[in-house]
């Protein structure tokens, strides 16, 4: 990573600026496959922490999360985790395409960015942001830019000044093909200016 941060700050000096502030970004991976999709799909448009616990409650109720001990749940059981109707609907989609091995996320190594993030928004869902974490913190994709996310644009309205997500594009385009290590320091500085470090 070190190696990359160097190359990156050296075409954007600005990214070596963070790093002074705020210091190294610490870096999660996760682990590939359905159980970090189910996380993806309950972490959309809610906080960490209640993702988490419904996650959780899932757990309880069928210890292991694979793809057919979830389809056993019903709607009901599903919704008392605290799981909503569009998600129960989004997470047995990919329960049952998992075991119909119309998709396996354990094929997307093998792809290319591009190709892979095709076979994730596919997917009842999947959008765009979703599949851009996955790539990024499963698949450790090295050239990932997820501009939907709200913390990245307003770092790069901070940092950049830019005011449209066109001149946000535009200039991340100079930073290819470490998109993903910027993606990573624009995220540090948003919660370094925050304290939420």
């Amino acid at each position: 990573m070190l190696e990359n941060i160097k190359q990156l700050s050296t075409i954007e000096p600005k990214f070596q600026n963070i790093i002074d502030e705020f210091g190294l970004p610490e870096i999660k991976t996760r682990p590939q496959g359905f159980v970090a999709l189910v996380q993806l799909i309950l972490e959309q448009q809610v906080s960490i922490a209640s993702a988490e616990a419904c996650f959780r409650k899932i757990e309880s109720k069928i210890q292991k999360v694979e793809p057919l001990p979830l389809l056993s749940l019903s709607d009901e059981e599903l919704k008392a985790c605290g799981v909503s109707r569009q998600k129960i609907n989004y997470l047995k989609n990919l329960a049952e395409q998992i075991i119909l091995q119309t998709f396996d996320p354990l094929n997307l190594e093998q792809l290319s960015e591009k190709e892979a993030f095709q076979e994730l928004v596919q997917l009842k869902g999947i959008g765009k942001w979703t599949a851009e974490v996955y790539l990024m913190f499963c698949l450790q994709k090295k050239n990932i830019f997820p501009i939907g996310d709200i913390a990245i644009q307003r770092a790069m309205t901070d940092i950049f000044d830019c005011k449209t997500t066109d001149e946000m594009l535009l200039k991340a385009n100079q930073w290819e093909p470490y998109r993903t290590l910027a993606s990573y320091l624009l995220w540090h500085y948003y919660l370094g200016k925050r304290n939420r470090l």
